[in-house]
């Protein structure tokens, strides 16, 4: 696994259309109807080498979502130009793309070496295997899982939290309205805030991997 590959495509030219999650680089276009949606999937397609990719297209009601690929550390250049090919033919049906409509929100799920099972995550939620410490939904509708791995030395106190990845210009909106919502902050930094609920529950919400090389300027 390298950071190689994400952090070219981050800085890549002609790629603005597209917002690198921790879950692979993922665009959102939106259309006039449901039927131009489904015709903007389908030229979508038959773009040259997306099917090699292993690439997810979601249609639903006015938008068409693409990501490329649920591994983000094997990215390599050829993706920056799938991602370009893709927003040709989005511009050519008039799509716009919204990077404010992309996220990724995953589940992390902690525990100490000799507790981690990840089999057990993948069997339970019928999931399949995306790395040795993460399973996803094989529809690509649902949140990923990652078994975190925790320090022995360190005891555990929250088993399970939520991940939230957006686009570097759309999480410190999201964090305010977080908290106007009755959020509060645990944590922070220039990569990540850690909300809490009232009863405690954690959520992180991250512009990483998009705000690489300067998650605070979104204009970096």
């Amino acid at each position: 696994m390298s950071e190689t590959g994400w952090k070219a495509f981050v800085t890549g030219e002609g790629v603005e259309d597209w917002v690198v999650l921790h879950g692979g680089p993922t665009a959102a276009f939106r259309t006039a109807s449901l039927q131009d949606a489904a015709q903007l999937a389908a030229a979508i397609a038959e773009v040259p080498g997306l099917e090699e990719a292993q690439s997810v297209l979601t249609v639903a009601d006015r938008h068409v979502s693409v990501r490329l690929t649920r591994d983000l550390w094997r990215l390599e250049p050829g993706h920056v130009e799938l991602a370009q090919a893709v927003s040709t033919v989005a511009r050519e049906h008039g799509a716009r793309a919204d990077r404010a409509l992309v996220q990724e929100v995953q589940l992390a799920i902690a525990a100490q070496p000799p507790g981690i099972d990840v089999r057990f995550w993948r069997t339970v939620l019928g999931y399949r295997a995306l790395a040795d410490d993460a399973a996803t939904d094989p529809l690509g509708h649902s949140s990923t899982v990652w078994l975190q791995e925790l320090d022995p030395a360190k005891s555990l106190r929250h088993a399970m939290h939520v991940d939230v990845s957006v686009a570097r210009e759309h999480v410190a909106a999201r964090v305010e309205a977080a908290l106007a919502a009755g959020g509060t902050v645990v944590d922070e930094s220039a990569q990540h805030w850690t909300l809490s609920d009232r009863a405690g529950n954690r959520v992180c919400v991250t512009a990483w991997p998009d705000g690489y090389p300067d998650p605070t300027n979104p204009s970096a």
